[in-house]
């Protein structure tokens, strides 16, 4: 088999949170086609099985576990138990996500943190938990998953939009924190993706606010994509796996759009 589909992550151990579905699947098995062994981190436990039994067909040791990402003991748990089944932790992929739409009026205290706690504060936590793992090899690959939102706002989701704000500076200071030690920080920012579960929510709720059908919605967002298609779970994979291997290794601290060219800065 070839370099790139082999050996980029070969003897590597890696965390993907969220994994059990949708983006987080596509890019468990990004990295598990590239030779790492997979920790499968969800807090749904027959998706993690699910998609652990997925790796263990490509070969690869894949541990399916309970996660809560805004349970910082769940967070602790996950980074010992990396450590004690592969007896190493070379990369993290900050992917759990969440949403909440509706206008700016309709944003309650309890949607907001909920949106912040999932999507930003345990990107942090997260981190925290496998830095001192990381620290002591003086190696290490933080990819964590932002958005086009947070750089452009949102009208609908305007929580979503700030905690992707937030996971972008927090990648910034991690990219400094860690770079003294060989770690690298750095996330994407994918734009449309019509295949998951989100999406579908997004579709249905902006959809009901603004009026019009979900197609009619699908139909404008793909007419703003400049390359005329809709952007993959695969996509965005590919380009963690980039970021997750050493074939980055001079790259820190960015924010890398994979968008289709809606967002070009």
């Amino acid at each position: 088999m070839s370099r790139e589909t082999t050996v980029d992550l070969e003897g590597q151990a890696a965390i993907v949170t969220g994994a059990g579905r949708g983006i987080g699947r596509s890019i468990a098995l990004e990295l598990a086609t590239l030779g790492a062994d997979i920790v499968v981190a969800d807090v749904i436990d027959d998706n993690a099985e699910q998609v652990a039994e997925e790796i263990h067909a490509l070969g690869r040791q894949a541990i399916p576990i309970h996660v809560d990402v805004t349970a910082r003991n769940d967070l602790n748990a996950m980074a010992a138990k990396a450590m004690s089944e592969f007896g190493r932790l070379d990369v993290l992929i900050n992917n759990a996500g969440v949403n909440w739409f509706g206008p700016v009026l309709e944003v309650t205290e309890e949607s907001w943190d909920f949106v912040m706690d999932v999507n930003a504060k345990a990107v942090f936590f997260a981190s925290q938990a496998v830095l001192p793992h990381m620290m002591a090899a003086k190696r290490g690959s933080i990819v964590s998953l932002a958005s086009m939102a947070g750089k452009l706002g949102s009208t609908y989701s305007v929580a979503y939009a700030a905690s992707k704000a937030a996971v972008i500076s927090i990648t910034r200071s991690l990219a400094l924190s860690g770079a003294p030690f060989g770690i690298r920080a750095n996330c994407v920012c994918p734009g449309y993706i019509h295949s998951t579960d989100m999406w579908r929510q997004v579709e249905v709720g902006v959809s009901s606010v603004i009026g019009g059908s979900p197609e009619e919605l699908n139909q404008q967002r793909l007419a703003q994509i400049p390359l005329g298609r809709w952007e993959t779970t695969e996509d965005v994979a590919k380009l963690i796996g980039f970021l997750a291997s050493d074939r980055s290794w001079y790259i820190t601290g960015e924010d890398v759009n994979v968008s289709g060219g809606l967002v070009m800065h």
